[in-house]
């Protein structure tokens, strides 16, 4: 505990605005620090921390999330999509295979289907940029 050296009435001013400013600047510290504190507990903090892609492969090579959801998915995604007319022996024969199917997919194998999907609408526009810098006309020009 602090002493203090207060003998006149302006000492006792200066001391208890002192305290006044020292517990202001304690209050907003202690306000701060806790809204830090609670921000880390977000739904979004909590996603950015767990849900990272290093993560998911391993939880779903325990688990294998990914293919339970796409053998529930999948069939139904087929059914409705595709084989919307089929009576129903074929959409029953649908959904077995396509469950059985999507219980051997994972998650490295979802990745790789969907960087080849992309890759797909990504080759073309590499290509067409080629063909300008083949001809020497920058990709940019106006001229066609």
């Amino acid at each position: 505990m602090r002493k203090y050296n207060i003998r006149t009435l302006a000492d006792l001013q200066a001391a208890k605005l002192e305290l006044k400013v020292e517990y202001t600047l304690k209050q907003n510290m202690l306000k701060n620090d806790g809204k830090i504190f609670l921000k880390q507990f977000t739904f979004g903090a909590l996603i950015k921390k767990f849900a990272t892609p290093s993560n998911l492969f391993k939880a779903d090579e325990k688990l294998n999330i990914s293919g339970t959801a796409m053998s529930l998915l999948l069939p139904m995604f087929m059914n409705k999509t595709i084989f919307r007319g089929a009576g129903f022996l074929t959409k029953a024969a649908v959904g077995l295979v396509s469950g059985k199917v999507g219980k051997s997919l994972d998650a490295e194998h979802l990745s790789a289907i969907f960087n080849s999907v992309k890759g797909w609408f990504g080759k073309k526009k590499e290509q067409k940029s080629k063909k300008f810098i083949d001809y020497g006309i920058p990709p940019d020009s106006e001229t066609y």
